[in-house]
């Protein structure tokens, strides 16, 4: 087997169900994983981090996965939100995988907001896209059934969150399979992607142009047509230089008011798009998801 480096110094990589680890930490008690595996969604290796907390030696616990942004691989949301205190404090199990297939043959873009590192958690029908980019299958189908199948994660208590990209996704996988999520929540969501250009120009180039199609990614036009069992938290702060052209909170209140759906919509003055605004709401984040999944 080959040697790897993990938090603790050179060891053996070792294989865990359908995954194999690349590094481990002890940390509040609990452990902080980083893994890989071949994905027969993608058809490449994924990587995902999984924090297990004390309380999972002792039995099946709920689990949150948290989607990340633009850029953003499985190790932005591990390093730098710092989740693991809250974690461990509410017994959740939090996964976070990376945010598109990579690798050699996989198509990509010169720029920042498609291809690798922007795969905008759908399921792509146009070529070269299609080949690869199936994030949508791969996060609500076959990555929580390999969690589940290495993990003790009690299956009918599964929440989602995300931020920015990986916001859009969390609120859109949530609406669109209620029985694999149960508890939902989002930090600077792109909550239109058909009105924005960042979603306009991913949701072209992986759907193509027929923009009726896009509206099953998009959650807006989702919550007009469903609503979603439990509280929906977001969390945007005022200063995000992304807020007015990208993000537009705004359509997601009116919508929320048209339909009555249950949410919490919190503007937080000064903050701005970075991991410390998520650093600073995480434990409220937390919290909800451990509060809704733990009566289930």
């Amino acid at each position: 087997m080959s040697e790897v480096l993990s938090a603790g110094g050179p060891q053996q990589a070792r294989s865990m169900g359908g995954f194999e680890e690349v590094a481990s930490a002890q940390c509040f008690g609990g452990t902080q994983l980083t893994l890989v595996h071949d994905s027969e969604t993608t058809g490449t290796p994924m990587r995902v981090s999984v924090y297990l907390p004390p309380a999972a030696k002792a039995g099946p616990l709920p689990a949150v996965y948290y989607l990340s942004g633009l850029t953003c691989s499985e190790e932005n949301f591990t390093v730098k939100a710092g989740a693991q205190r809250m974690a461990a404090e509410t017994g959740v199990i939090v996964v976070a995988p990376d945010t598109s297939p990579r690798g050699d043959g996989v198509a990509n873009a010169p720029d920042y907001d498609l291809g690798q590192g922007a795969g905008f958690y759908v399921d792509s029908v146009v070529q070269p896209w299609a080949k690869h980019f199936k994030m949508s299958s791969y996060i609500s189908r076959e990555l929580p059934e390999l969690i589940a199948e290495a993990f003790p994660v009690k299956r009918e208590a599964v929440g989602i969150c995300g931020h920015s990209m990986g916001g859009h996704g969390a609120l859109t996988l949530a609406l669109r399979h209620p029985d694999t999520f149960k508890s939902v929540s989002a930090f600077a969501p792109i909550v239109a992607p058909s009105q924005v250009p960042w979603g306009r120009k991913a949701f072209a180039a992986y759907l193509g142009p027929d923009e009726t199609a896009w509206r099953d990614y998009d959650a807006c036009s989702l919550l007009r047509e469903r609503s979603f069992s439990s509280q929906i938290l977001i969390d945007q702060g005022d200063a995000d230089p992304f807020l007015d052209e990208q993000l537009q909170t705004w359509r997601l209140v009116d919508v929320l008011k048209e339909t009555g759906q249950s949410a919490k919509v919190r503007m937080q003055p000064g903050y701005d798009h970075s991991y410390f605004f998520i650093a600073s709401f995480i434990d409220d984040h937390l919290r909800h998801h451990a509060r809704i999944l733990k009566a289930l």
